[in-house]
């Protein structure tokens, strides 16, 4: 049950605390320790399911796990950066909305025994939220470069993506109901 995969994913998981406390103290050095934390998380979602579909390691926890621990860890950031005031609320609670709805329709569609996938939007959402939230991490200049300025506009298309890719699997929840019934 835990095999390698899986336990890339707790480990991702076990990141989060470490990740907020860095950033109750918020200076140059635990900003750039919580977005290094940040960049070696998100370098395990990609590694947890390389590693599971070569090692034929895909478990049904591993498939629970994977998209909650990636919810976690960007929802967990994404407060505290609003908490930091690095961030706008109001893109949070977008975020953090469509999610929850995402999450509800994919348990919706799971009791009546459909199963929809993540799709190449969802996946794209999760890469350019992780992308903004990095330099968003960072908030400070280094090298010259404006890393906030940089975060929030990949963030404004992250948000563009993750409303998107939301109604994206909307419709297409709503596709499989019509074709089931």
């Amino acid at each position: 049950m835990f095999n390698l995969a899986n336990s890339l994913t707790l480990g991702r998981v076990l990141t989060i605390p470490v990740i907020v406390a860095l950033l109750y103290y918020p200076n140059k050095i635990t900003a750039f320790l919580a977005a290094l934390l940040f960049f070696v998380a998100s370098i395990t979602d990609i590694m947890d399911g390389m590693v599971a579909r070569r090692q034929n390691q895909v478990t049904n926890l591993g498939k629970f796990l994977d998209p909650l621990a990636d919810k976690l860890l960007i929802g967990s950031v994404l407060v505290m950066l609003v908490e930091l005031g690095w961030v706008p609320a109001w893109i949070t609670i977008i975020i953090i909305c469509r999610e929850l709805a995402v999450t509800g329709l994919r348990a919706i569609a799971m009791e009546k025994g459909m199963v929809l996938a993540a799709d190449k939007f969802g996946k794209m959402k999760t890469v350019l939220q992780s992308l903004a939230l990095g330099p968003l991490l960072l908030n400070y200049q280094y090298l010259g470069i404006d890393c906030h300025l940089v975060g929030m506009y990949l963030l404004y298309g992250a948000l563009v993506l993750t409303v998107f890719s939301g109604a994206n699997y909307m419709y297409n929840l709503y596709k499989v109901w019509l074709t089931s019934e």
